[in-house]
């Protein structure tokens, strides 16, 4: 029948085998000396197996201590962390993380990873929408903390990085040269405004050719060389390339990341995240807008 070893005594031998005598270990761990060598001693009869040599002046393991140090160690390290992942209650509970799907990468991935190393018992549930919809969520405490792409900043919110859009077409396309020119746009993109008064300022005429709710539909149209569409510099898709178009299409605005934080029952979780956020970004908390 299978018996368990007994940890407490596990840790006195393996911190007199790392200290090097008794009298040390006792020290850091706060026992008598009589009291770590009597659970040595246990440790001993338990596996029925010498564990320290005594016959010298100083204390040495046997060949089963050394045997014993390597697991006990092993075992020690993971009981610890179970302990403190088990345990540890200083940043409980679930926290809500939107973010435009098209800014997902490549920062995003990063953040969770290492908040979740930072506060493993906290739930981000990520959900990814547009910009005015993670703004209306926010608005009925529905989120914590989001991240938009917006041409400004609103009161409350801090600009994370500002970038340009670019123009993104199939790889090798032509659908960049039509005219009217082809667009694809969701219809709730926040891009799409600026980039129709981009073309309406320099005349060049355009139509919108693929329309639709889904993400998926406008990329699979535009990769298809049917339309092309406008993206945040350096988030080009795979399966899609920046239009080298040499002036024949117009310079598109820029944009702002922005971060807004509820300030409801999720507060401090959600200002731990933002500092995270903002580790991601190289931002500083200082550009953020007048309330």
């Amino acid at each position: 029948m299978p018996r368990n070893l007994d940890m407490t005594a596990l840790r006195s031998f393996v911190t007199v085998a790392e200290c090097g005598g008794v009298t040390r270990a006792a020290g850091q761990l706060h026992l008598t000396q009589s009291a770590v060598s009597m659970q040595i001693k246990r440790l001993e009869e338990a596996l029925g197996q010498p564990l320290l040599d005594r016959s010298g002046r100083g204390v040495a393991l046997t060949a089963q201590g050394e045997q014993l140090l390597g697991y006990g160690r092993r075992i020690l390290r993971l009981n610890d962390e179970v302990w403190s992942r088990m345990t540890d209650h200083a940043y409980e509970g679930e926290i809500v993380f939107g973010v435009p799907h098209d800014i997902v990468y490549p920062h995003v991935p990063l953040i969770l990873q290492r908040f979740a190393v930072d506060y493993p018992r906290v739930k981000v549930q990520l959900i990814s929408s547009y910009t005015r919809g993670l703004k209306a969520q926010m608005a009925r405490g529905e989120v914590d903390l989001i991240l938009t792409t917006e041409s400004e900043v609103d009161a409350g919110g801090e600009t994370l990085a500002t970038h340009g859009l670019d123009w993104v077409g199939a790889p090798g396309g032509q659908a960049w040269k039509q005219r009217p020119l082809r667009l694809a746009f969701e219809y709730a993109c926040i891009f799409r405004a600026g980039v129709q008064a981009a073309l309406d300022r320099q005349d060049i005429p355009w139509e919108m050719a693929v329309e639709s709710d889904s993400t998926r539909t406008v990329e699979a149209s535009v990769s298809a060389d049917l339309a092309v569409h406008a993206v945040v510099a350096g988030s080009t898709p795979p399966y899609m390339e920046t239009v080298r178009h040499g002036g024949m299409l117009p310079q598109l605005p820029k944009i702002n990341i922005n971060m807004y934080v509820a300030k409801g029952a999720n507060a401090v979780l959600a200002g731990h995240l933002a500092r995270a956020v903002r580790g991601a970004y190289g931002a500083t908390q200082g550009a953020v807008a007048a309330e």
